[in-house]
């Protein structure tokens, strides 16, 4: 999983150099081709911290604040170029600090009706991460730190929204808040400007977890394979 992502990086046009962020050292020596990637520099390799969010905010403090950065993941099994320059291209014209993709739940469901994934329910409709994050200015290189707070509430939506305020719990739970009143909320809390791009692709939408998940994606990739 970790050489596809690297190779749909690689191939897209708006990525320029790729940094990985893990897994240790160990691993890496013993994996023949991403040791020989990292040898020849074509990928720098820094040492993993003790959580995801953890290892975003390390490599971040490290980049020059005026670097535009694309952070995603290594279980991002079905990412390819177009998805990685839609979202890049889209996210870096929307006036927004911190940008996330999201899929419609109703676009990933209706590709893949088996599959099960965390849909976070707002008013105007269901929405699945696709771990995809563009920090693009000097003050987003701050918000992995905000990142590192809901970590470990990630797959509950409601205790990520209580982070923004109680207010917007409640219409959550009454179903009135809006994906757009979410974000305003959440910038207005955290002081800068939060945006998302709405992937038309499903498969943006599809990560491994679990045996299950790694199954179903190796399914999914013979599929599309020409």
């Amino acid at each position: 999983m970790v050489l596809r992502v690297l190779d749909a990086l690689d191939t897209a046009q708006e990525i320029g150099p790729l940094i990985l962020c893990g897994p240790p050292k160990s691993v890496v020596d013993q994996e023949a081709e991403l040791r020989a990637r990292v040898e020849s520099g074509k990928v720098k390799w820094v040492e993993n911290q003790s959580t995801p969010s953890s290892s975003a905010y390390h490599v971040l403090q490290s980049l020059p604040e005026s670097t535009l950065v694309l952070l995603t993941t290594a279980d991002h099994a079905l990412l390819n170029p177009q998805i990685v320059d839609h979202f890049c291209s889209s996210a870096r014209t929307s006036g927004c600090d911190i940008v996330a993709g999201l899929a419609s739940s109703e676009l990933v469901g209706a590709a893949y009706p088996d599959m099960r994934r965390t849909v976070t329910r707002l008013r105007d409709g269901g929405y699945c991460s696709c771990n995809l994050f563009a920090f693009l200015t000097p003050r987003a290189h701050a918000a992995a730190d905000f990142w590192r707070r809901v970590e470990n509430q990630r797959k509950k939506p409601l205790r990520v929204i209580s982070v923004i305020g109680w207010m917007a719990v409640f219409r959550y739970l009454l179903g009135r808040l809006t994906l757009t009143e979410g974000l305003n909320r959440l910038s207005q809390r955290l002081g800068f400007r939060v945006g998302t791009v709405l992937m038309p692709f499903p498969e943006a939408a599809v990560d491994v977890d679990t045996v299950d998940d790694w199954m179903f994606a190796q399914t999914a990739v013979r599929d599309q394979a020409p």
